[in-house]
């Protein structure tokens, strides 16, 4: 890929949510970024099968990278201690690098959240080749690849709450004649 432009993406691992919602929409936006003479790779540490049954279960259109080692991750600062659920871990770290045709990183994110992060690669992509800002318009949604891997809202229907009669109780009613009521060890 020397002389190209590479997106070179670390995620966790194949098919959970954010991995999933990341790789939908940097398929969903190859076409910009080949029109940008770029190749999009994403790596985790998950082997060929993983990556196979992903690939397919989504219809992926870049290619993924397994780094059982973790040795690339460790290069590129992808792998190390981050919060997950408020305590530390080691673990992948999803971020990105962005490769200039040279071999240079032209620029880095070190730590990225899933949705809206193609987009943001794109915009940074085009702004290093000189490119004006693609409108908004012409640009991919940020939720467009989620929608496929979102789970259909329930709709709420508008349901009247019936309104409840108040009991009117007598004391004739509550207690029977010649019957002192206890309550809690009280007559």
């Amino acid at each position: 890929v020397r002389g190209r432009w590479v997106v070179l993406y670390f995620y966790p691992k194949d098919d959970t949510p954010g991995c999933t919602v990341e790789a939908c929409e940097f398929t969903a936006a190859l076409p910009q970024f080949r029109g940008l003479d770029a190749e999009v790779f994403g790596c985790s540490a998950d082997g060929a099968a993983a990556h196979t049954k992903f690939v397919a279960k989504y219809k992926l259109g870049i290619r993924l990278l397994t780094d059982a080692d973790r040795s690339v991750m460790k290069t590129y600062g992808a792998f190390g201690t981050k919060l997950m659920y408020g305590k530390k871990v080691e673990g992948v770290i999803r971020s990105t690098v962005l490769i200039a045709p040279d071999g240079t990183v032209a620029h880095h994110w070190a730590t990225v959240k899933a949705a809206g992060h193609a987009e943001q690669v794109r915009s940074k992509l085009a702004e290093l080749q000189g490119q004006a800002p693609q409108s908004a318009a012409k640009a991919p949604k940020a939720g467009a690849a989620r929608a496929s891997v979102k789970k259909p809202a329930a709709k709420k229907a508008a349901v009247k709450k019936p309104v409840a009669k108040k009991a009117v109780a007598t004391k004739a009613a509550a207690k029977p004649r010649g019957v002192k009521a206890t309550v809690l060890g009280k007559k």
